[in-house]
């Protein structure tokens, strides 16, 4: 064996956590210990009966982790799925009873999984939408909403919990205080707030919230939307109407389970884990922003996710600065939009008053269960001449 075949392989740091996180044991294990069992949940047989109570027990886990009644829980493909059947499904639920063309609102800085489906919805003349504008720390104009609520009827108000690339949080309470007044549902994509801040479905007040497993230690390719069984949902796909009859398809009973047992974990370690990812984001920022002088860090400086850390860097590219960072073992995000191939200016930061080439600076450092003071050393370390080499790139 040669002396390569024995050299370690290096360290990856990885900090990009609201992409996506690592499974928990705990995931792996209730999701393994069903691969090799048969049966469709939806089968009467005695496998099917044992499939499905599988899915019912996650059901319930889910439920109580959420504090919502286990039949509110409507299992997904994941967060995309959720929130297409959230904003098409009530949207059209509500649509006749409202009139013509009911009006929409969301946020500008919303997920795609949001943003491009209301803009389908808009150009084929389903809805008017109307996204409201947030200031320069990502908070939404809520003066604006009250004044959007009374001019037409509105189907649906869907707001992020959190924004996935800035870490804002959202005033939600007030949200639903405000549609509250009119009788108008609230959805909001809570993708990225389970795990990392309190989350109680029935508290809310919001009447459906996507949630997904991959961003809390779960599997790939399963999620929920959580939807009062008072509010009318139209399926999107037709079949076997296996989720209360608004989504179809055979469920997968062990993905369920692992989903169910990540979720679980996460909202039980959710106060120690958000003290926890705060002090090592906290020591991040502090650190890079004396490191590199004319950093500046985006969002709302306190009302944010405990282990997000967005961070600009004047007359740099934030493609640069993510392949000079992945060359050094450090993985992380620049949190804009691709297509075709081509980086475009991130969403979030036009909406919050940014130009395209301050737009285009930034990257998105995110930190969750297996982070730890190594990734954040390892950050400081290498920002300063990564930043350095990105700028003489320009010149």
């Amino acid at each position: 064996m040669n002396a390569a075949a024995l050299r370690p392989e290096p360290r990856v740091h990885y900090l990009d956590h609201a992409a996506t996180t690592p499974m928990v044991p705990a995931a792996i294990e209730a999701m393994t210990s069903h691969l090799q069992a048969v049966g469709n949940p939806s089968s009467l047989h005695a496998s099917g009966r044992s499939a499905r109570r599988v899915v019912e027990e996650s059901r319930e886990t889910i439920a109580q982790a959420l504090n919502c009644r286990p039949g509110e829980v409507v299992f997904t493909s994941g967060g995309t799925e959720s929130d297409n059947l959230a904003l098409k499904g009530i949207h059209w639920s509500r649509a006749a009873a409202l009139g013509e063309r009911p009006r929409l609102i969301s946020t500008a800085i919303e997920h795609h999984a949001v943003l491009d489906p209301l803009e389908w919805m808009q150009e084929s003349g389903e809805a008017e939408v109307c996204l409201l504008d947030v200031d320069n720390l990502g908070r939404l104009d809520l003066d604006q909403l009250r004044r959007l609520v009374v001019e037409r009827p509105v189907s649906l108000i869907s707001v992020m919990w959190a924004n996935n690339e800035v870490g804002t949080l959202q005033p939600l309470d007030e949200v639903v205080a405000i549609a509250a007044e009119h009788g108008i549902p609230v959805h909001t994509d809570a993708v990225q707030a389970l795990g990392a801040v309190p989350l109680d479905f029935a508290a809310s007040g919001v009447d459906a919230m996507t949630v997904t497993g991959h961003k809390v230690g779960g599997p790939y390719g399963v999620g929920a939307l959580v939807v009062r069984r008072e509010l009318g949902v139209t399926p999107l796909v037709h079949g076997g109407g296996q989720e209360r009859d608004i989504r179809s398809g055979t469920l997968d009973a062990p993905a369920i389970a692992g989903f169910a047992a990540a979720v679980e974990l996460a909202v039980k370690q959710q106060a120690e884990h958000a003290a926890r990812v705060t002090a090592l984001r906290d020591d991040l920022v502090r650190r890079v922003l004396a490191e590199v002088a004319d950093a500046h860090l985006h969002g709302d400086p306190e009302h944010r996710l405990p282990g997000n850390a967005h961070l600009g860097f004047s007359g740099c590219e934030g493609d640069s600065l993510l392949m000079l960072l992945d060359a050094r073992g450090i993985e992380c995000s620049t949190g804009s939009a691709c297509s075709a191939g081509v980086a475009q200016p991130s969403h979030v930061l036009l909406a919050m008053g940014c130009t395209p080439e301050a737009a285009r600076h930034s990257l998105r450092f995110s930190l969750g269960h297996t982070s730890t003071q190594a990734d954040v050393d390892a950050v400081v370390a290498a920002i300063g001449p990564v930043v350095e080499r990105a700028r003489a790139a320009r010149r």
